[in-house]
């Protein structure tokens, strides 16, 4: 893919390009733990944008996707809002000059291996690779965290969408064989070994797309506040449920509906699973890890209700399944990925197990993806101006 999009770079620009490739990424545990100031542990993947770029010398940006086999073209002088991709590429551009950095010209091939809709932030890795590419090129010695803030700015300002900052971290930060533990709270990160070469991290696509997710993550974040003030009024150190205690919800449990005391509950269980995953990772222990999945997923489908009976049946089925170390949920849920922890040497046998058990219930064939733990951007070659 690599040389596929240099080659198609000089075709149509005539000139050499420098190469950025920027990876997709996946959460082994902490979900819906990021905007209550916990933990989350992501890692960088072998799926990847490829930037080809270069500068033209002029005040117009060109783009060629070859997803979409479009050219595009704006202008610097006049950078809103637009739909469609050009939009996520556009946004990075705009917070650069409201940073005050000079962005100049610049002609660039897009491709990529990224399954869209299937939770391993596509977007982030448009948004990540291109501030690489721009830095590179125009020399602003941007830091990596800077970098991120700069992405999620970006997909706040102009596709709208409000994320977090776990997406632009992990494709920026990543590291071959490492997952980071991201404070989300103060931004501090440590990287944790995920060294298990007898193992791969398979995703199982469910096909239900998350028509709830945004309505419902809203509802979630709302119980969550909802819990914090109860919990405030005894207690009025606490500022999130990163703060809070089981022992501390309990007290509050009678003045709380029913819903809130079960999110909470799970919220603060979440945070302590994260904490205790990366104890298990340094002592290599893959099945207790795993084991941490489980309840993650438990505790999502049964306490935050944010699963759906495909993403269940997917899960109970790797349940039964002695090659399978761990599997949840992965993401925002009601619909996309479940993630998976699978013997390396029983991957093609669990796919087909899995691809046919679900067909026979749901009628559909689920998409599988196989990926390994890779480096976040990377920069290949030196700019040509």
């Amino acid at each position: 893919m690599i040389q596929k999009t240099r080659a198609l770079f000089v075709q149509l620009f005539k000139k050499e390009p420098t190469i950025v490739l920027s990876p997709g990424r996946i959460n082994l545990i902490g979900e819906h733990t990021d905007y209550n100031d916990g933990f989350v542990l992501p890692a960088a993947i072998d799926k990847k944008i490829v930037y080809a770029i270069a500068p033209n010398h002029t005040r117009t940006c060109t783009v060629h996707a070859v997803f979409t086999n479009e050219t595009q073209s704006f202008s610097l002088d006049d950078v809103k809002s637009t739909p469609g991709w050009i939009n996520y590429l556009m946004g990075v551009v705009y917070q650069l000059q409201e940073r005050g950095l000079n962005v100049e010209g610049f002609d660039c091939v897009l491709a990529g291996d990224i399954p869209v809709g299937a939770g391993m932030s596509s977007s982030a890795a448009v948004e990540g690779g291109l501030v690489a590419a721009l830095d590179n090129l125009f020399g602003y010695q941007l830091n990596r965290m800077e970098m991120a803030l700069i992405g999620q700015k970006a997909e706040h300002t102009f596709p709208g969408v409000k994320c977090g900052i776990m997406d632009q971290f992990a494709n920026l930060h990543g590291k071959k064989d490492q997952v980071m533990r991201l404070d989300c709270r103060s931004l501090e990160f440590e990287y944790f070994p995920f060294n298990f070469p007898d193992y791969k991290i398979v995703l199982c696509n469910s096909m239900v797309h998350h028509s709830l997710a945004s309505s419902e993550y809203n509802v979630r974040r709302q119980q969550c506040e909802e819990g914090v003030k109860a919990i405030q009024a005894r207690y009025p150190a606490v500022k999130s449920l990163r703060d809070a205690s089981m022992q501390m919800l309990d007290e509050v449990k009678e003045q709380v509906p029913a819903l809130v005391y079960n999110r909470c509950a799970y919220v603060i269980s979440e945070i302590q699973r994260v904490q205790d995953a990366t104890d298990h990772l340094k002592a290599g222990n893959l099945q207790a890890f795993g084991e941490l999945m489980y309840a993650t997923h438990e505790g999502l489908s049964k306490l935050y209700e944010v699963s759906c009976p495909e993403l269940d049946y997917l899960v109970s089925l790797a349940r039964t399944r002695p090659e399978v170390a761990g599997a949840r949920v992965m993401g925002g849920g009601f619909g996309g990925c479940t993630i998976n922890l699978v013997k390396a040497d029983k991957v093609d046998e669990y796919v087909a197990f899995i691809q046919d058990s679900y067909k026979a219930q749901f009628g559909k064939v689920p998409e599988v993806y196989v990926t390994i733990i890779e480096d976040g951007v990377k920069v290949l070659t030196p700019s040509i101006a």
